[in-house]
């Protein structure tokens, strides 16, 4: 064997895709699934290789959602849902639960101006007498892919170009065009709710299909929504820049300020349901599950649960705001996860991050802790300060009985799963219906604003002409009256 030839690689110069290891990526968009709608399987190594290799491009910054802020306060419940689920957060009208929310920019650095076009974090962590509930979530209730093995894809394309250290429209119009299924999220990105007033004039959503569980089992698909009851303002471009000239932390100061005189802010949590069992695999606007799409109010009304009411700022900023770790993979009994591949994405995605990032103990962390007691043989690690007695940290032990839970107080789901192993998109994309309902929904004023910014990303520098065919293209088929005003300002000629 040449041993020059068998020499560890110092470049990248394969000519097709492969893991770490060197092994050929034969599918490098869609996820491992049991059937082409899910679950997503464990043993899809690229996958997860491709996640950890992510959540690890940072030290000790969050790779996305760095420039945020937290604040504390309680849940309580208004409206009584325990038909719909046995979780003890909604076990009652008036119980209230402590919870921390963060709110956050998406893409850009710790320091960077918060009037910035870009989604907003929206995260809630419930401390509930069951362990803690994290509903993680966005300003916006839908997202930019379906598939969590596109995400470092995603976030690389937005972050900014590696070699210019700019943010360009090229790169993310390159990436997006070959994903229309991003067209929905871009009505959100690129309408007027792009740059939120602050964040008490925003709405939050969980974006995802999640479960509700009754005691005996019945599972109803829900999906989280919270409207603030001040309403929801956002920034026209020329206030954003006005405002973002003179304080790059507007929306941080805002929230801060508002609390520290007692004007505490509030937002009310609705839900959506469907009834799990007699749930089509999709309508018209797309799959049940599909983490792009929207559940139409029409045909499936907000219905209020509670309120959340902000009274708390933080003692230390870097305790509680730098330090606090989300999961969507954080739930309590009577909620449950979905098949939205997305979804199960993020399930590891995040935990693993959370380790890396603070480190393998992070839920011992004040911010981060349940306040509830709990017990488990987790021994040691960085920055393990629990103390502990005893000589017994296995299970099970003659000498130290610890019992299981009682499985019949904690329901899951009883799905009978079947199928071939796949990597494959779900089967009705319908990438084109939302958007255009969403931008003739609109009037007149606002659908130009979203034509000019549209247009101003297509003529940016290095968006070739292949790319602004391309995407005039997916605009007219969400609608034709967008296309044609948009192919009246898209500079054919310029590159």
């Amino acid at each position: 064997m040449d041993p020059v030839k068998y020499t560890p690689r110092d470049a990248f110069n394969a000519k097709v895709m492969t893991t770490n290891a060197g092994t050929p990526v034969t599918d490098n968009t869609s996820s491992l699934t049991l059937g082409p709608r899910g679950p997503v399987l464990l043993e899809d190594y690229h996958l997860l290789e491709k996640l950890a290799n992510f959540d690890r491009e940072r030290q000790p910054e969050r790779v996305v959602h760095a420039r945020g802020v937290v604040a504390k306060g309680y849940f309580e419940v208004t409206h009584d849902i325990t038909n719909l689920t046995c979780a003890d957060v909604f076990g009652e009208v008036g119980r209230r639960t402590p919870v921390a929310v963060r709110f956050s920019t998406v893409i850009h650095s710790r320091h960077s101006p918060e009037t910035l076009r870009d989604p907003r974090g929206f995260a809630v962590k419930f401390y509930t007498r069951e362990g803690i509930w994290d509903l993680v979530g966005n300003n916006f209730p839908v997202f930019f892919i379906r598939d969590a093995i596109k995400f470092p894809d995603l976030i690389h394309a937005f972050k900014p170009n590696p070699r210019t250290e700019r943010q360009e429209s090229w790169r993310i119009l390159d990436f997006l065009s070959h994903h229309p299924e991003s067209l929905n999220m871009l009505t959100f990105l690129d309408d007027d709710e792009g740059i939120p007033r602050d964040y008490r004039h925003m709405r939050g959503s969980g974006v995802h299909t999640f479960r509700l569980l009754t005691r005996d089992g019945k599972s109803t698909y829900v999906k989280f929504h919270w409207r603030p009851t001040c309403g929801i303002e956002n920034l026209l471009d020329d206030e954003a820049v006005m405002i973002g000239g003179n304080n790059f932390s507007h929306a941080t100061h805002d929230l801060i300020d508002a609390i520290d005189r007692g004007d505490y802010p509030e937002w009310t949590l609705y839900i959506q349901t469907m009834d799990e069992a007699t749930a089509p695999d999709h309508f018209p606007w797309g799959d049940v599950l599909d983490d792009t799409k929207e559940w139409p109010e029409k045909d499936f009304p907000m219905r209020p649960v509670g309120r959340m009411v902000l009274n708390r700022n933080c003692d230390n900023q870097f305790l509680e705001n730098e330090q606090i770790a989300f999961s969507p993979a954080l739930i309590v009994p009577g909620i449950y996860y979905t098949d939205d591949k997305m979804l199960q994405g993020r399930l590891f995605s995040y935990v693993d991050t959370q380790r890396y990032r603070i480190g393998a103990n992070y839920l011992q962390l004040p911010i981060n802790a349940p306040k509830n007691p709990h017990h488990n043989n987790h021994y040691d690690g960085q920055q393990n300060w629990m103390h502990r007695e005893g000589e017994v940290n296995y299970y099970p032990s003659r000498v130290d009985v610890v019992p299981d839970a009682p499985s019949k107080s904690f329901p899951k789901p009883r799905d009978d799963l079947a199928g071939n192993r796949v990597k494959q998109v779900v089967p009705h994309e319908a990438n084109f219906v939302q958007p255009g309902e969403r931008y003739r929904s609109w009037d007149p004023a606002r659908r130009e604003r979203f034509v000019m910014r549209t247009a101003e990303r297509l003529n940016s520098p290095r968006v070739t002409p292949e790319l602004k065919a391309l995407w005039l293209e997916h605009w007219s088929k969400c609608d034709a009256e967008l296309g044609a005003a948009l192919a009246a300002r898209v500079k054919q000629n310029a590159m």
